[in-house]
C-alpha cells in the first residue's frame, strides 16, 4: 500500500511524462509541483515506487517513467474524468445531429473521437443480434428477381437479391410484404428468425412457392448475417509515438476485425467504462497500447461499443471523458432516429 504522498508523486510523474514525453526526475518534480518536502524525500518516494514496480528507469542517468502497473494505479485512483467544455459538448451535439443515416453516424463518431483524443478511434456498428426489425421492403427488379431490404430499429440496412422460381406480379409482392411486416415488425431479429417458418402458412397457396424463396433469404439474413461490423480511423496518429512492440505490429493488428472486437472488450455492463493498459491487452501486437472503451445506446438496450486506442502514455482523464461523452451523444442520436 502506498501512502497519500507517494500516490501524489506517482500522479505527478504520470502527468508530467504524458505532457512532456521525457523521463521525470526528482528535481523537476519538486520545481513543477512545489511539494512541501525536500528533493531527497521525493527521491526516496520514487525509490519506493520503483521498487514496487510502479515506475522504471528507461536507461542509466535518466529520470523515471510510469510502468503499466503505475498507469493502472493512476487510472484506478482517478477521482473524476476530465469534463468536456460547453463548446466541445455543443460541437459534438451539432456534428452528430447532422447525420442522415447510420453509416453517417458511425463515420462522424470515428472522426469526432479522433479529433477529441488524437488517438485511433474504433466504433462498432449496432449488433444485428441486439436489433429489432423496423421494416422489410421487397423491391421488384425483374419478373423473377427482387431485392429484399431489411431495416433495423438502429438504422442498420441489409440487402439481398432473391431469385424467384416463378414470375410474380406486383399485387402478390405487395401482399407478401404486408404479411411479413405485420408479423415480424418490431420483433428482435433473434425472435423473428423463429417466426419466419410459420409465415408461409398465412399466405394463399398460389403465393407460397415464391414466398418460400423470399423467406429463405430473409431467414439467412436474420440468422447468418449477424457478423459484427467495425470501423476505425486515426491510425496516422500512431506515427507520433514510439512503440516498444513496433508500429508495424500495431497497424497489422488493427487490420483484423476479430482483433478489433477483442480490443473493445467483453464487458457486458452498459455503464462501465473499460480501460485496458499495455499487457492487459491479450493481442500481442497491441501490448504497448492502451484501450478506453464503453457501450453506447441506453441502459435498457446497449447497442454496440466504441473506444480509442493509443500509447500507454496517453491522457487518461481526457480520453476517458471524451469516450464517455461521445458514447452518450451517439446513444441519444440513435434513440431519436
Amino acid at each position: 500500500m502506498l501512502d497519500e504522498r507517494k500516490l501524489t508523486v506517482l500522479r505527478a510523474i504520470v502527468e508530467d511524462y504524458v505532457s512532456t514525453t521525457e523521463p521525470v526526475g526528482s528535481k523537476s518534480l519538486v520545481d513543477r509541483h512545489h511539494f512541501d518536502v525536500s528533493s531527497a524525500t521525493i527521491r526516496n518516494d520514487m525509490a519506493v515506487l520503483e521498487e514496487q514496480g510502479f515506475i522504471a528507469q528507461p536507461h542509466t542517468s535518466a529520470g523515471r517513467v510510469p510502468t503499466d502497473k503505475g498507469y493502472r494505479l493512476f487510472v484506478d485512483r482517478l477521482s473524476s474524468v476530465k469534463p468536456l467544455s460547453v463548446a466541445e459538448r455543443r460541437a459534438i451535439e451539432t456534428f452528430l445531429g447532422g447525420a442522415y443515416s447510420l453509416d453517417d453516424v458511425v463515420t462522424r463518431t470515428v472522426r469526432l473521437l479522433v479529433q477529441l483524443t488524437r488517438q485511433v478511434a474504433v466504433v462498432q456498428y449496432p449488433s444485428l443480434t441486439r436489433s429489432a426489425i423496423r421494416h422489410i421492403e421487397l423491391v421488384p427488379l425483374a419478373p423473377q428477381r427482387l431485392l429484399l431490404v431489411l431495416i433495423t430499429d438502429t438504422g442498420r440496412v441489409e440487402q439481398c437479391t432473391v431469385e424467384l422460381p416463378e414470375p410474380w406480379d406486383d399485387d402478390s409482392v405487395s401482399h407478401v410484404r404486408a404479411v411479413v411486416n405485420t408479423c415480424l415488425g418490431g420483433h428482435k431479429l433473434s425472435d423473428a428468425a423463429v417466426m419466419v417458418s410459420d409465415l408461409a402458412e398465412r399466405l394463399p397457396a398460389g403465393e407460397r412457392v415464391n414466398a418460400n424463396a423470399v423467406l429463405a433469404v430473409l431467414l439467412a439474413s436474420l440468422v447468418e448475417r449477424n457478423e459484427e461490423k467495425i470501423v476505425f480511423g486515426g491510425a496516422a496518429n500512431l506515427a507520433a509515438h514510439d512503440f516498444s512492440k513496433g508500429l508495424r505490429e500495431v497497424l497489422e493488428a488493427l487490420e483484423e476485425q476479430v482483433v478489433l472486437m477483442r480490443l473493445l472488450g467483453e464487458t457486458t455492463e452498459p455503464a462501465i467504462l473499460t480501460v485496458r493498459i499495455g499487457t492487459e491487452n491479450e493481442v500481442a501486437g497491441l501490448q504497448s497500447t492502451s484501450v478506453v472503451s464503453t457501450w453506447y445506446g441506453n441502459a435498457d438496450q446497449p447497442l454496440a461499443k466504441l473506444g480509442v486506442l493509443g500509447p500507454t502514455r496517453m491522457d487518461y482523464p481526457g480520453t476517458m471523458g471524451a469516450v464517455r461523452a461521445v458514447a452518450r451523444y451517439v446513444g441519444q442520436i440513435l434513440a431519436e432516429s
